[in-house]
């Protein structure tokens, strides 16, 4: 009997997605929805117009409890978790000695304990590095009987207070407690779009009757990981294992803007993560490449794996995330250039099939991020 090939875990929303039309493909070891019968670019612009409901059941959940949960955490990440307040999520990552990125997570306090949020790709290894590390610390407890929720778009808030009225008091990353669909759900004002928006945590067996309540609002439609990946390229964000991973650095991966003050070398709590010194050193004294956005200047879109040329020809880097931008109307992407050519404007070729494809260095998000603070 051949055991090598483990068969494909499904959400607790396997079946709504039949319902709905879904196409579903392989991702991370589960069987997901791409799109559903309306196709990729109207699930995009609908995210962007009104709400869309995303399963994002495949993602880990882990809770830390016990007084010390905070300084435990922080041992791993260079992000301040000491002094995150309750009500409060933050984006962290964990690190290993080179300071490559691990995993990129999301934290919150809730108060007796932390919340933690961690890629599908990377469940399994982060369980096991936080146990390693955090077992005689903390109470390290698996919420694999939670599925998760994300609800994206401009329509998110006005759906959001009709059901549960306390969410319009929430900005962006408050987190909270409400019931819908007679469920207790912990939720975050957050998301991966861009766009305002919550990720909704449920019990495994109140998640159909939460995500049919959602479906039932009339600004709300289901989206596939097609449209999830379009609207989050747009928005300028990192996919774990493309934009970032174990061989890159925050500050490489251009994202110095998480790494917390009270963490950094003149801070209250500098150092104390797997590389810091490494890290430190580069925002001190900067680094060889980094992430830029990529406007691409032709109709050829320029995928993952797109070598980028300058006017030489000489190979100045490699594209990790590419595709088309339905909201620019126009193909998008990132990747890592030596950091001498990463200023916006800077022209460059990507190799497409062996021809140049015009590419230029451009800021992200390519479409304005559109969260609610308040």
């Amino acid at each position: 009997m051949d055991t090598t090939t483990k068969p494909m875990a499904r959400t607790p929303l396997y079946n709504l997605h039949l319902e709905l039309g879904a196409k579903m493909v392989p991702f991370a070891g589960y069987e997901m929805p791409v799109q559903y019968p309306t196709g990729v670019l109207k699930e995009h612009a609908h995210t962007r117009m009104q709400a869309g409901l995303f399963d994002v059941s495949h993602m880990g959940q882990v809770r830390l409890g016990g007084a010390d949960a905070a300084a435990a955490l922080e041992s791993l990440v260079p992000v301040d978790i000491v002094g995150l307040p309750v009500g409060m999520q933050r984006y962290a990552m964990f690190t290993n000695e080179q300071g490559g990125i691990l995993d990129d997570i999301m934290v919150s306090n809730g108060g007796d304990h932390l919340f933690v949020v961690v890629n599908a790709a990377c469940k399994e290894q982060d369980i096991a590095h936080l146990r390693k590390h955090l077992a005689d610390r903390c109470d390290i407890t698996v919420l694999d009987n939670r599925a998760l929720l994300a609800l994206q778009g401009p329509a998110t808030a006005a759906v959001m207070e009709r059901l549960a009225p306390q969410t319009a008091a929430m900005i962006f990353m408050n987190t909270g407690t409400v019931t819908l669909a007679g469920a207790e759900c912990f939720i975050s004002r957050s998301g991966y779009t861009g766009e305002d928006g919550f990720e909704i945590s449920v019990p495994n067996d109140k998640v159909e009757d939460v995500a049919r309540l959602l479906l039932s609002q009339p600004e709300v439609a289901p989206i596939g990981l097609g449209a999830r990946d379009s609207l989050r390229l747009e928005a300028g964000l990192c996919l774990y294992g493309h934009d970032m991973d174990v061989t890159t650095t925050p500050v490489e991966a251009s994202l110095g803007w998480a790494l917390s003050k009270a963490r950094r070398a003149d801070g209250a709590r500098p150092g104390g993560y797997p590389g810091a010194d490494i890290i430190l050193r580069q925002l001190a004294e900067g680094v060889q490449r980094k992430r830029v956005g990529l406007l691409v200047k032709d109709r050829m879109p320029v995928r993952e794996g797109a070598e980028l040329a300058d006017d030489n020809n000489r190979i100045v880097g490699k594209v990790t995330s590419g595709g088309f931008g339905p909201t620019v109307g126009a193909p998008v992407a990132m990747g890592y250039i030596e950091s001498s050519l990463a200023s916006p404007g800077t022209p460059l070729n990507a190799i497409v099939r062996g021809k140049p494809v015009a590419v230029e260095v451009a800021k992200t998000p390519f479409t304005p991020q559109r969260y609610y603070r308040g």
